[in-house]
């Protein structure tokens, strides 16, 4: 049987699962936005789960961030708390547990590579287009970090070949750069450009109800999205050529993406033969905390 655990910046969720996949145990509580506090909340459901199982000795923790290879601290979390803490080996010494801690988006990935919507493929690339927009590279079952630890990144890569609108509209990333991906595909980003173009202050599921409704210039709005969407992962396409892609968060619901990714994918992608499959993702908001567990 294997733990996961999904460290969010509002909640954390342990899920028991056993070795095909069935789940035994979840729970979610809320987390505390102190480094003790976090530590505690991952401790008390790690316990739980062992009292009313047998002892499991290894967990999977999947957390917004990761832990440098290079100091063992925590970097590039949203949940600053934990930034620059030394979260893993806090937790070996707390635990008597063997304890594996992975990128969020690489989670998502994994769990889809394993048991979801990719699991008959050998290279999937899982994008999470949602509040901000990632991705995780998995091959053959196994997440590619990178030397750097950044792999799958793609959020922050430039949109190609922008115009004078699509820079005009599009907001400043919080990275500090301009023009990237996630400025334009994300949920955010995708309702910022639409109240930029319309003088509007919708959100996300505003434009898309507009467009349910027959609306000519959500209907626009969506199809600038796609072919954005397909801009960006082109670029994934011809450097990792995988086998599929697999998307989650909010945006991810949106079918109209599934309709006519394609035809824009083959406009970009530089080869005759096009094959790249891209898929809702199967697992939903579980994909987290069950690609924790397979870790």
């Amino acid at each position: 049987m294997k733990i996961g655990i999904d460290l969010g910046g509002t909640k954390t969720e342990a899920i028991l699962i056993d070795n095909i996949g069935n789940e035994l145990f979840r729970k979610r509580i809320q987390t505390e936005k102190s480094y003790d506090g976090t530590i505690k909340g991952i401790i008390n459901l790690i316990k739980e789960i062992d009292n009313k199982f047998e002892k499991i000795h290894s967990v999977g923790i999947g957390m917004p961030g990761i832990i440098s290879n290079y100091t063992s601290l925590v970097k590039n979390a949203n949940s600053i708390w934990l930034n620059g803490k030394p979260l893993k080996k806090d937790l070996d010494k707390i635990l008597d547990k063997k304890i594996t801690i992975e990128n969020d988006a690489n989670c998502f990935a994994l769990s889809e590579a394993v048991d979801g919507a990719g699991k008959d493929y050998n290279a999937v690339f899982g994008v999470i287009i949602g509040t901000g927009t990632g991705g995780g590279i998995v091959f053959n079952k196994k997440v590619l970090q990178g030397i750097n630890q950044i792999g799958g990144e793609w959020g922050h890569t430039s949109l190609p070949n922008r115009t004078n609108d699509e820079i005009k509209y599009a907001k400043k990333c919080f990275c500090g750069l301009e023009g990237c991906m996630e400025t334009y595909v994300s949920g955010p980003g995708f309702a910022n450009i639409f109240n930029n173009i319309h003088n509007e202050n919708f959100n996300s599921h505003q434009i898309i109800d507009e467009f349910i409704n027959g609306s000519q210039r959500s209907k626009l709005a969506l199809d600038n999205y796609v072919n954005h969407l397909a801009r960006g992962l082109s670029n994934v396409i011809n450097i990792l050529d995988p086998d599929v892609i697999i998307l989650g968060g909010g945006m991810s619901n949106i079918d109209y993406i599934y309709e006519n990714i394609s035809k824009q994918l083959k406009k970009y992608v530089v080869t005759d033969t096009f094959h790249t499959k891209v898929l809702k993702n199967k697992h939903g908001d579980s994909s987290g905390v069950r690609g924790a567990a397979w870790l």
